[in-house]
């Protein structure tokens, strides 16, 4: 099936919480910040409180895409993507860059509302979980400063949705801007995504790699770091071009 890639709304919320809540409830690493008795459906609940103000923050940097089923129109999976402050305006300066992937402006009054509604979302993790992905971000930074890179910040397929191309549909459009624009992208990856980014050609870069039961779980967390490789635009001076 060829899945339609859209930009997102605020209208979304309800939707995208019902997508990307299962899709992380399936990694035990993320599921082991939760308090024991949390549930599912409790989540859900919450992330639908959370998610205009999570589309609508950050918009100057912020992209989000919906992958949607053509035939019933349902949402069937959700990517986030940061551009760095160097590539917020298109080249013709004529307005933002990846504006088909911008979430729509909204009153001032339904921002005020939406900040209200999250704000009386539960969302508290288990204590002692802060410090999990300090070594994550210790790489991840040290990768970000060595030049403009369009990070790919989330990327959700609910599991029964999963092995259809979704996600391969969502970054290979993401793929695609990138190329448009002249940047490379980064992405942390788990392994649930790193055959997707690998297959769509990103390297990796780096890894971290550790052990659970500091934090009550078994087996291993795993962070790879990896790249797809853009090369940077030039002008026509810059090129050797007339």
């Amino acid at each position: 099936m060829s899945w339609k890639i859209e930009k997102c709304t605020v209208a979304d919320a309800a939707a995208l919480a019902s997508n990307n809540m299962p899709a992380f409830w399936e990694d035990p690493t993320w599921r082991i910040i939760w308090p024991d008795d949390i549930k599912l459906e409790f989540l859900v609940e919450q992330s639908i409180k959370r998610q205009p103000r999570n589309l609508l923050r950050s918009r100057e940097t912020h992209r989000h895409q919906k992958a949607v089923d053509p035939v019933t129109g349902a949402i069937v999976g959700y990517a986030r993507w940061i551009l760095p402050p160097s590539h917020v305006t298109a080249k013709d300066n004529l307005g933002p860059e990846w504006v088909e992937a911008q979430v729509p402006s909204v009153s001032e009054e339904q921002t005020a509302h939406f900040e209200e509604l999250a704000n009386s979302a539960w969302w508290n993790t288990k204590s002692g979980m802060d410090d999990m992905d300090d070594k994550n971000y210790v790489v991840m930074n040290r990768i970000m400063t060595q030049k403009p890179y369009m990070k790919l910040d989330y990327l959700a397929v609910h599991p029964s949705n999963q092995g259809k191309g979704i996600a391969t549909a969502l970054v290979a459009s993401g793929i695609r801007r990138a190329e448009e624009i002249g940047l490379s992208i980064f992405i942390m990856a788990y392994k649930a995504g790193r055959g997707v980014y690998a297959r769509l050609g990103c390297e990796e870069v780096d890894r971290v790699i550790q052990d659970m039961s500091k934090y009550g779980g078994v087996g291993e967390y795993a962070a790879y770091f990896m790249v797809y490789d853009v090369p940077e635009k030039t002008g026509p001076e810059e090129s050797g071009s007339k």
